[in-house]
């Protein structure tokens, strides 16, 4: 397998911390490319989407040792936008993030299980209102190559997974709003910290 990495969810999700691997390198994050994305069903009738603004992540990488990938990642939760100012001031309250109390959401990997040339499985402790809890991601590398723009060296890369808003303990409008939400990292890197 040429090419692997990890994320959050986060959601997904999603730690500015020091992480090493043996023969793993440091990735620069280009946050003008990277999101954390999320949906939430509401009572049935639609699905609403959200994204975290503010991003960091540290990331080493080999691409001919993807196994040693670590990732770690933190979201400021205060940058919670659903586009629609009141529901956001809502959810940065404490029926939702409680980011007075909780300002970061992080994530850091434990495990990296290779499923394809192109594909793994990223476990890791995703902390969330205080609560860390493990979480598995489904990993895939978008793209490793130059950036036809400024021929550097990039690597995109997408991880998916479910988070249980109530295991961390928000529970407000659960389940009727949905309790278990969909989350994608997207994620685009250049060789470097």
């Amino acid at each position: 397998m040429r090419r692997i990495l990890t994320a959050l969810p986060a959601a997904a999700l999603f730690a500015a911390l020091s992480v090493s691997g043996a023969s793993a390198a440091p990735w620069a994050l280009d946050k003008s490319h990277s999101l954390v994305s999320f949906t939430v069903n509401h009572f049935g009738f639609s699905d609403t989407l959200g994204v975290f603004r503010t991003l960091d992540a540290q990331v080493d990488y080999d691409p001919e040792a993807p196994a040693e990938a670590k990732v770690s990642f933190e979201i400021d939760a205060a940058s919670v936008d659903t586009f629609f100012a009141a529901r956001d001031d809502h959810l940065r309250t404490a029926d939702f993030f409680n980011v007075e109390k909780f300002p970061k959401i992080t994530f850091i990997s434990k495990s990296v299980e290779t499923t394809g040339d192109d594909t793994a499985k990223v476990t890791g402790d995703l902390t969330l209102l205080g609560q860390t809890h493990e979480e598995t991601f489904e990993v895939r590398i978008l793209q490793l190559g130059p950036n036809p723009a400024s021929q550097t060296e990039t690597l995109g890369v997408e991880a998916t997974g479910v988070i249980d808003r109530t295991k961390y303990g928000m529970s407000t409008y659960a389940p009727a709003i949905g309790a278990e939400i969909p989350v994608r990292v997207s994620l685009e890197l250049t060789p470097g910290s």
